[in-house]
């Protein structure tokens, strides 16, 4: 399958936290089903541990069997003998000894992945396994290729982060992954991209400043950023980073949608600005502090409403792990006998459908990995009140990133 777009993301070991699922997760959700059809996301897992490397694939196929199944996506990983020997690499740049390893063998991940992606697309992006994409990245990015008034272009930058977003046409990868090769061991990948850009048009003669204009030419930023950095631990041990791009913005961190009208309430603490109104209002995400059992969040409507459905999604890209845990959806009916009958037995020793609640509440669903969704029985009739019940403490802090109830047409 030959496509437009092909994305080469190399996954290493992280000491504290892996950032790859939601990666993947940002970059698959923000594709429409024609955009699916026309890229590849590549996934190099660039490790020779066999057993390590088969759990991250295992996983993967676990989280992504449709991707995996229609090509969407594709997991790879060298031979160990890919890789030199990296005890005989010389310090170079004041960089320890360890930074260096890191670095070269990024270099050569790198290699691999446009080696790999060569035949597969016209066009090929580099990006890193932490971090998240803005709506509609996939057509901005190849509308903007396509838009380039001179074939002259090198490499069209999504991101002014390191190696993130770095687009190349498929045809130049021979070249680049040749020249890398040659100094893999002595410099960092954007250092090296400079360089060919030097080589190929500077001038030694002329000075830097006529440099960089002919450089310009071959490099061509994209803005605003499509893409963020979202890790901080870095997959060089005990490397913090908190690199975040500013032309990306905030927006990927929550989804707004049009609630009914509703007082929203909650038992718990809102974090600063946070509040649960904001994210009703898709304004902002709501982020408190730690839930306990008995911790709630209401949202009673102005007026009753037949609701069809209903999504909640907690944790964000930034924060993945504050979700709600053992976390039930319940409903309240307004004044509708048909909804005591869905939730009363239908015969001796017949459990009841719904499970209805002191205060008159019909528990309906419950969070799943951090999502709680699901279709509202028409029978209920229009509905006074949701509310979300937590019902074990919590080991985290808590995100409600999106909201969506839907009304019945």
């Amino acid at each position: 399958m030959y496509v437009s777009i092909v994305m080469g993301i190399p996954s290493v070991k992280r000491e504290v936290h892996s950032y790859l699922t939601d990666t993947l997760n940002s970059l698959i959700s923000e594709l429409n089903p024609a955009e699916k059809e026309d890229c590849v996301i590549v996934v190099l897992i660039a490790e020779t541990d066999a057993e390590y490397t088969n759990k991250v694939a295992d996983s993967i196929q676990n989280m992504f069997p449709k991707e995996i199944q229609s090509g969407l996506l594709e997991v790879i990983s060298p031979s160990p003998n890919f890789y030199p020997d990296f005890s005989r690499l010389r310090e170079s740049f004041g960089d320890p000894r360890e930074r260096v390893k890191w670095r070269t063998k990024q270099n050569l991940d790198y290699c691999f992945l446009m080696m790999y992606a060569q035949s597969k697309g016209t066009y090929y992006v580099q990006l890193e396994d932490d971090i998240v994409a803005r709506p509609n990245y996939l057509s901005t990015m190849k509308n903007f290729a396509l838009q380039q008034t001179s074939d002259e272009w090198m490499i069209l930058e999504f991101s002014q982060l390191g190696f993130i977003g770095k687009m190349f046409k498929s045809v130049d990868l021979s070249l680049i992954v040749e020249f890398i090769l040659m100094f893999y061991k002595d410099k960092p990948i954007d250092w090296l991209l400079d360089h060919i850009l030097w080589v190929k048009v500077c001038n030694p003669e002329k000075d830097a400043k006529h440099c960089d204009r002919q450089k310009s030419n071959l490099r061509i930023r994209f803005k605003p950023s499509l893409f963020q950095h979202i890790g901080t631990h870095s997959s060089l041990a005990g490397k913090i980073q908190k690199l975040k791009d500013k032309d990306f913005g905030k927006h990927s961190l929550h989804k707004e949608h049009a609630n009914p009208p509703a007082e929203v309430t909650t038992t718990l603490k809102a974090y600063q600005h946070f509040t649960l109104e904001k994210a009703y209002l898709g304004e902002d995400f709501f982020w408190a502090f730690t839930p306990v059992a008995g911790d709630q969040i209401r949202f009673r409507f102005f007026k009753p409403v037949r609701v069809e459905r209903y999504f909640f999604r907690s944790g964000n890209i930034e924060h993945p792990e504050d979700k709600l845990y053992n976390t039930t959806i319940d409903v309240l009916p307004f004044d509708n006998p048909q909804s005591e009958k869905e939730a009363m037995p239908e015969g001796v020793g017949i459990t009841p459908k719904y499970q209805r609640m002191k205060d008159g509440y019909l528990r309906i669903g419950s969070f799943s990995n951090g999502i709680g969704e699901g279709e509202v029985d028409p029978s209920f009739g229009p509905l006074e009140a949701i509310r979300l019940c937590v019902l074990t403490d919590s080991p985290v802090w808590v995100i409600l990133s999106e909201i969506f109830i839907k009304k019945a047409e």
